[in-house]
């Protein structure tokens, strides 16, 4: 189980993490989204260890979370993390040898399916090819949670497919916490479970993907006819072009009239009118 309790991170005098409190289950996959700056790394950095909290308390797994505890469960490498210029099968053998928990057989059929040269240097790799040489010694570890921050930067769409299928792979092989923070909202929105998103270091919304799935909509149409049934609605955002409205709405559907269209929001839509709606009405 993973806790926060009223935590709060300052650097000097920005507030990162603002009396954020949160509790996750203890197996699924969860994408942690924010504008740049709402607080993500630091969220993830906390979680792992690698700073301490300036107020308030982590806890994994019922210990107390800080750099001087680091939590043995957690692993997290970050976003543009380098490795020793070794060759790649000598990575994957050291980081066997050094975690306890680290599939090794997942780690070279990762590396054969990606086409990564296993005798080549990791200094040798593109960046992206970087990116995912990390992202495979972080899912080979079979700990209780895994973290990824920005798992796909500089991944092309191929690349960022294939990354989905080896997080549903990894995750499958062995059930657990992973949390991945990422600007693809829609397409990580098909391997996901649940949604945290984050603004100003608060909490703004954690649910369930099929939660939003099921209430979050957009009612199109002439302004005359979608305002009169958003009383009582929770609209996220509008946009009005001449006599025509579309209104995002996150609540219980409604059967609209003949003349207003309810259609599927998309997760990116969802989130851009959540975080940023108001500069839309």
């Amino acid at each position: 189980m993973i806790e926060f309790i009223n935590v709060t991170k300052d650097y000097g005098k920005t507030r990162a993490i603002d009396d954020l409190s949160l509790r996750l289950p203890d197996q699924g996959i969860s994408c942690l989204l924010g504008r740049n700056g709402a607080g993500k790394t630091t969220f993830l950095k906390l979680l792992a260890g690698h700073i301490p909290v300036s107020k308030g308390e982590i806890i994994v797994d019922g210990k107390s979370v800080s750099p001087g505890h680091m939590p043995e469960t957690v692993s997290f490498i970050e976003n543009g993390s380098v490795q020793f210029n070794m060759r790649l099968k000598s990575l994957i053998e050291t980081a066997a040898e050094l975690q306890e928990d680290f599939d090794k057989d997942f780690a070279n059929e990762m590396m054969r399916r990606f086409e990564l040269d296993p005798d080549k240097k990791f200094l040798q790799l593109s960046f992206g090819m970087k990116t995912m040489l990390n992202t495979i010694i972080t899912l080979s570890n079979t700990s209780c949670t895994i973290l990824l921050d920005e798992p796909t930067l500089g991944f092309d769409a191929i690349m960022r497919d294939q990354f989905n299928t080896l997080l549903l792979e990894s995750y499958q092989a062995h059930p657990r916490t992973i949390i991945v923070s990422t600007h693809l909202i829609d397409e990580i929105s098909k391997v996901t479970e649940r949604l945290i998103i984050i603004e100003e270091g608060r909490i703004l919304l954690e649910t369930g993907i099929d939660d939003i799935d099921e209430k979050a909509y957009t009612l199109s149409g002439q302004s005359a006819a979608v305002l009169p049934l958003l009383d009582g609605l929770n609209v996220i955002g509008k946009q009005e072009i001449g006599s025509l409205m579309a209104a995002y709405v996150y609540d219980e559907r409604i059967v609209p009239p003949e003349d207003v269209s309810i259609d599927r929001m998309s997760l990116q839509s969802f989130f851009i009118n959540l975080v940023g709606g108001k500069s839309n009405e």
